[in-house]
């Protein structure tokens, strides 16, 4: 399973990434989780400790292992650099989980033609094509770290969208650049659903067939937000919340998309 997960800020798709993640650990599944969000809060979200995570320096950051891997001497750099020594070198793991912080690159499927963006890409591409474990992206809304190559390793996009138009417009935007990627399975997932009011909003708003579920507001993670308790404790807290991401994971599964592909 290998699935990417986007939406407007504030939306809460890096809480679902976490989520997701530790209900595949549950499972016994091997995960692999991919911080490719400016606000690198991916690692505190899953319940890592601070001490495993404060110092990591993200990949687009290591200016030396850029130009060991790809050279940017003379204007001239390798187009396939080589990654597949890298995850051990990078990778952070907690409670079953490895953790690997990109960075940010510029434009979805072209963009900057520069060295830390072909470093990026091709790792991430990598990362995708591996076998044997299940791997979550969490990325920004514009889709930067996928190419037209890696893309075909993404089993589905899950774009997130709250009850609001601002976010459902910017939705329906990821979901169209997507697709003009060659992404084939995009789905829309909404969370922070409050009522049956907001749930008809977002029914009469996005095409049915495209929505894997509907998350509810936890008031559990609102208390969060003022506390130490980490998100993945939540889940464990809200039987509810967990209920719908168990029958969310259903959803992606009845589509053929299957873990440790």
């Amino acid at each position: 399973m290998r699935i990417a997960i986007s939406g407007k800020g504030g939306v809460g798709k890096t809480t679902l990434a976490a989520w997701i993640a530790r209900l595949l650990v549950k499972e016994g599944q091997n995960v692999l989780a991919i911080d490719a969000d400016p606000t690198n809060n991916l690692a505190p979200t899953l319940g890592f400790p601070p001490e495993l995570y404060e110092n990591i320096v993200p990949l687009k950051e290591r200016s030396n292992l850029i130009e060991e891997r790809v050279g940017a001497q003379g204007g001239f750099f390798r187009l396939n650099p080589k990654v597949d020594d890298l995850l051990p070198q990078l990778a952070v793991e907690y409670q079953g989980i490895k953790l690997i912080v990109m960075g940010t690159i510029k434009e979805a499927g072209g963009g900057c033609a520069c060295p830390e963006n072909t470093l990026l890409r091709a790792f991430i591409g990598h990362l995708l094509l591996e076998k044997g474990e299940s791997v979550i992206v969490d990325m920004e809304a514009g889709l930067e770290h996928l190419g037209r190559r890696t893309v075909e390793a993404v089993d589905a996009l899950l774009v997130v969208v709250e009850p609001s138009q601002n976010s459902i417009m910017v939705a329906k935007k990821i979901k169209e650049l997507a697709e003009g990627l060659g992404l084939k399975k995009s789905f829309f997932v909404a969370n922070k659903i409050n009522s049956a009011e907001e749930e008809l909003f977002i029914r009469a708003r996005l095409p049915e067939e495209h929505l894997l579920g509907y998350l509810p507001y936890s008031e559990s993670l609102r208390r969060q937000a003022l506390s130490e308790l980490s998100e993945s404790s939540v889940l464990t807290r809200d039987a509810r919340l967990e209920s719908e991401l168990k029958n969310l994971l259903r959803q992606v599964r009845l589509r053929g998309i299957t873990p440790g592909n």
